[in-house]
């Protein structure tokens, strides 16, 4: 009898397609194509806008560390302002997957040249980390001593409410999850003030 249980709860299984097996909402909606993103540090938003300018989805960002300004050279934690590209995705993130944003462009790099620096890069429009172990002290001055048992979700909520990056634009993962299916590659990017 426990055989034939799991043979027509594999059959069943198998047999059902795949939307009806817990399918991200963006598949039932049908959104239409993105033409631009729009970031907003000072609001910490961003939105995806259709060709016409609509915007057709908004979510909560988190910057980086220092975030009022543009960047101007590697390590000061600014996130860039300008018109860039979302040029590449990466699977294979740190974090939950990963945009990459075209920064530095030439203006960056002539600012970066004249003022004796390296203008950085790898700016990303990513998820939560993968690890959480480097940010454990963010949570408690001592860290993993004070809360070994600190789980990723716990380090994540407490990230969602701090500008926490090297510079990258930050999202909860379900967002990045739609975000990466919804974004194709290239498309522009604008972040403002």
């Amino acid at each position: 009898m426990k055989k034939l249980i799991k043979l027509l709860t594999l059959s069943l299984i198998v047999s059902t397609p795949l939307f009806a097996m817990g399918t991200s909402s963006i598949e039932k909606e049908e959104l239409p194509k993105i033409a631009k993103v729009e970031v907003y540090k000072s609001e910490r938003r961003m939105a995806l806008l259709d060709s016409e300018g609509n915007e057709v989805k908004s979510y909560s960002v988190n910057l980086g560390f220092n975030p009022l300004g543009h960047k101007e050279k590697q390590g000061d934690g600014k996130t860039p302002e300008g018109v860039y590209t979302l040029n590449w995705k990466n699977p294979e993130s740190q974090y939950h997957l990963s945009i990459h944003i075209s920064y530095p462009n030439a203006a960056d790099k002539e600012r970066a040249r004249e003022l004796g620096v390296s203008p950085g890069g790898d700016i990303f429009i990513h998820g939560m980390p993968n690890t959480t172990r480097n940010y454990t002290w963010l949570v408690s001055p001592i860290g993993a001593w004070l809360a070994p048992d600190m789980t990723n979700e716990t380090i994540h909520s407490f990230l969602s409410m701090l500008d926490w990056t090297n510079g990258c634009i930050a999202v909860q993962n379900k967002e990045i999850e739609e975000i990466y299916q919804l974004v194709s590659v290239p498309t522009k990017i604008e972040i403002f003030p």
